[in-house]
């Protein structure tokens, strides 16, 4: 659970940002905060802008307006003659290794044991020694339910067990934040179970995530904040028991109707 109290800064501060693509807005003046321990969902509805928000938390995406604060250190620019300067992908890529970010399509290497995979960027970036980061990376595939799988390659394992490998593997580096893009999205329904109960336990653990997610139950569960977002613009936020049974808009009243009625066909097409 996070410390939110007033005195608290935020690892992560979203001021303001602003982001489209030819000429189309993604992010409309986008701000968020995240606290240490906190677990941030963000739900809406496909094009939102959901995953472009944690794209460019991520810096896999340049703002073109705003600002993005890890730990009170600017994001992406530096402050220079009282303007911005871009950085360099060698400094960005330096920031960025003090987050990690699970993708829809796991983004395993594929010619690489389960093993290297989560070893892979703690030994290269973070210079840890092969041993500590093996034994680190055992023990992690152990809390995911892999150990025995280390020594094998991606094409050997289900869809649900690449995702588990890409979590281990996300957290190896021992991330500030951990973010998450529809983890579940790719996966067939009887294998989300599993990863979702990866999540819980990260969660547990104090672990700070941003979740991209349309998995309601999830949210309800797990998160201390959900965000709704729509056409690239935060329109409610709040604790998700506020959000899900008493949402101030008829935008989010209208989703959470959609989803409750196509979950509740799901269910029935199940049970039949």
């Amino acid at each position: 659970m996070a410390a939110t109290g007033e005195a608290a800064k935020p690892i992560l501060r979203v001021a303001g940002v602003r982001k489209a693509f030819d000429g189309k807005t993604a992010l409309a003046d986008v701000s968020l905060d995240v606290h240490e321990g906190e677990v941030v969902v963000v739900l809406g509805p496909s094009g939102s802008g959901k995953s472009t928000l944690i794209r460019c938390v991520h810096q896999l995406d340049a703002i073109d307006g705003g600002a993005i604060y890890l730990d009170g250190e600017l994001l992406g620019y530096e402050r220079r003659r009282g303007g911005l300067r871009a950085l360099g992908e060698r400094r960005v890529a330096v920031q960025r290794r003090r987050m990690s970010m699970v993708f829809q399509q796991f983004n395993l290497i594929p010619h690489f044991t389960v093993l290297r995979n989560v070893t892979e960027a703690p030994r290269r970036a973070h210079d840890r020694p092969r041993a500590d980061a093996e034994q680190d990376a055992l023990e992690l595939l152990d809390r995911v339910g892999l150990r025995e799988r280390a020594h094998d390659y991606p094409r050997q394992l289900s869809g649900g067990q690449q995702q588990r490998v890409a979590i281990a593997r996300a957290v190896a580096t021992r991330p500030r934040i951990l973010l998450f893009d529809e983890p579940t999205s790719a996966l067939d329904p009887e294998l989300v179970g599993d990863v979702l109960a990866v999540m819980r336990g990260l969660a547990a653990e104090g672990m700070t995530m941003i979740v991209v997610t349309h998995e309601m139950a999830f949210a309800r569960e797990v998160a201390d904040r959900c965000v709704f977002m729509e056409a690239g613009r935060v329109v409610e936020s709040g604790p998700p028991d506020e959000l899900f049974t008493n949402p101030r808009t008829e935008r989010l009243r209208s989703f959470l109707s959609r989803h409750n009625a196509t979950s509740h066909e799901s269910t029935l097409e199940t049970t039949s």
